[in-house]
């Protein structure tokens, strides 16, 4: 088979998965299909009532004929309006039912795909994916299919008629057919990628107005306004030109389909009017004729006017379902067992690992073993892999080499969903969702109490601060935390994090948007907080005063671990302990001068 023709096949390959989705829907499919046909046969008896109407009515001056006729014809023109709606309405029903459910299960994979696919897509694209993509298949199954569907059928239909009617003439006008249907494959093959090519222009140009949203503060505060807006017409530059390039190719394609039917036009009338007057056909069967002819172009047009969206659905499905069919890396193993107890006993057997698509490994043969209800603190340059270590441990990554044990088991054996519920983490970038502060702090915990969240904002130390607002609790948070500093909302996350019913306690990074007072403060009461609850916690740190009452500190440098004993014990024998500890005196000297 030619290339062309498998790059065509696997092009329409998505757009048939859709149809595919159509069964879930059999009784709107059924009438969207019945109501299709009858309204094309309603179309097809219109020109057998107006032949009828002047050879046996007009031509032979019968007024009844010509008032059945026309009573026919008003029937006709009635049917044609219920048939049509019905047609409509169910196109469009089932048109939102399948975009209802390609939304709902590409959100439900975003969800479910790995951090590893989530550091390399673009947000944009993926919006772009739930939001045009899915559109255009919508707008695909709602118009063009239906076009395509009663096109094809009407083609069929009227030419059996037109056979039988006058074959001769029949041939004439049949021969649009085959030369349209050759200039419109060719359409569809030679620009599948085009219309792909217009989406990926589009998710491009989505991705820097996300980027400007989201960081508009540092635009105005660079004063950068200009360049970004040069960026971003440049990038809209670019997706008018790619659709300027659809625009030619339908320019080089639909002027000669118009020009065939006009001239297959011109030769039946000269052709049937000679016929007329030779008295091989009557007047009444040369204007039905005539009509038919307007009827079997006007499918050819209408299925060459969708051709455009049908590429474009087919590049939009390739994309949607590119998300749908993409590997879920991290996930439950056939045997997995629930998570239930905790004995605190985590172990790290000769862990390696490597981000997917990084040819340097980020960990290398990392060994260690907490001991129940222990305190282990990590340390290390930027860059060392200190949060890398605790990922793996909720599985947001498997490692590459060894194993990663809770009570002697691979952390693997365990549900996804069962090992994370019973590990609390505050992540190093801290994200809080539209709605009150109340609904942040019990975003894990919805049905919790209010004296629940006083008490463990109380132990974030932002209990003060929430209460000193108008709506106390009941305050809504702006978009993404907008209205309050980055150590409140790191404070507002260890609240959060705090209401879960963890037995493993992460910390990355948590307190370094807070000021030393306060990260002291609610060091001592995590602290406190940690040593009366069953749990193992980690505390990934920047600062030494944040992790020196810590029962082990683990310094991490480029990816191995170093160094680990007590904060006296590193003194005198890790030298990185000791830089590390210098640097943050002198910067302690610095910010207090």
């Amino acid at each position: 088979m030619p290339s062309s023709d498998l790059e065509e096949k696997s092009s329409l390959l998505p757009l048939q998965r859709v149809l595919g989705s159509l069964r879930h829907y059999p009784w709107l499919t059924l009438g969207g299909l019945l109501s299709a046909l009858l309204l094309i046969a309603a179309y097809a008896a219109t020109p057998q009532l107006f032949r009828w109407a002047i050879d046996q009515g007009v031509a032979q001056r019968n007024l009844r004929v010509v008032l059945y006729g026309a009573g026919g014809l008003v029937a006709a023109a009635i049917a044609r309006g219920v048939f049509n709606f019905g047609q409509s309405f169910c196109a469009e029903a089932l048109s939102q039912g399948v975009a209802y459910d390609l939304r709902n299960r590409i959100f439900q994979k975003i969800q479910n795909l790995s951090f590893s696919y989530h550091d390399q897509a673009q947000t944009s694209q993926l919006l772009t994916r739930v939001t045009s993509d899915i559109e255009q298949v919508r707008t695909f199954l709602s118009t063009s299919l239906i076009q395509v569907i009663s096109g094809v059928v009407t083609l069929v239909a009227i030419a059996i008629i037109l056979l039988i009617m006058n074959w001769e003439l029949a041939l004439i006008t049949l021969t649009v057919v085959p030369a349209s249907s050759w200039l419109m494959a060719r359409f569809l093959r030679q620009n599948s990628s085009l219309f792909r090519q217009v989406q990926e222009q589009l998710s491009n140009l989505n991705a820097v107005l996300q980027e400007n949203l989201i960081g508009v503060r540092v635009v105005k505060a660079f004063v950068r306004e200009d360049v970004e807006t040069e960026r971003y017409s440049h990038l809209n530059q670019d997706l008018v030109a790619a659709n300027l390039k659809t625009v030619r190719s339908i320019r080089n394609t639909f002027p000669f389909i118009f020009l065939l039917s006009n001239l297959v036009t011109v030769a039946v009338i000269g052709y049937g009017g000679a016929a007329v007057i030779g008295g091989r056909f009557s007047v009444g069967e040369l204007v039905a004729f005539n009509s038919y002819l307007l009827l079997i172009l006007q499918p050819i047009l209408l299925i060459g006017f969708a051709a455009p969206a049908i590429a474009q659905a087919a590049a939009s499905a390739e994309r949607v379902y590119e998300v749908v069919d993409a590997e879920i890396e991290i996930r439950d193993r056939p045997k997995a067992v629930p998570f239930v107890t905790c004995g605190g006993r985590i172990t790290f057997e000769n862990v390696s690992f490597r981000y997917p698509g990084s040819s340097t490994p980020a960990l290398r043969h990392v060994s260690f073993e907490t001991r129940p209800n222990e305190l282990i603190a990590i340390l290390g340059m930027t860059g060392s892999g200190k949060s890398t270590v605790v990922n793996l441990i909720p599985r947001f990554y498997d490692v590459t080499d060894g194993a990663v044990r809770i009570d002697g088991r691979d952390v693997r054996d365990f549900t996804l969903q069962s090992l994370r519920s019973r590990i609390g983490i505050v992540f190093q970038e801290t994200t809080l969702f539209s709605g009150t502060i109340l609904s942040n702090i019990t975003y894990a915990k919805p049905h919790a109490t209010l004296e629940e969240a006083i008490a463990v904002a109380k132990t974030a130390q932002i209990h003060d601060f929430i209460i000193s607002l108008p709506e106390g609790y009941h305050t809504l948070v702006g978009e993404r935390g907008v209205g309050l500093s980055g150590g409140q909302k790191q404070r507002l996350a260890i609240a959060r994090t705090l209401l879960t019913d963890y037995n493993i306690l992460i910390l990355d990074d948590s307190t370094s948007a807070v000021d030393a007072k306060t990260s002291a403060e609610i060091q001592a009461a995590l602290d406190d907080l940690m040593r009366r609850r069953t749990c193992t916690s980690f505390v990934v740190a920047q600062r030494i005063s944040t992790v020196r009452t810590a029962d082990r500190i683990l310094v991490m440098d480029k990816g191995r671990l170093v160094a680990q004993g007590t904060h006296e014990e590193l003194l005198k024998t890790s030298p990185l302990y000791g830089v590390i500890l210098e640097s943050q005196v002198k910067k302690s000297v610095v910010a207090s001068a």
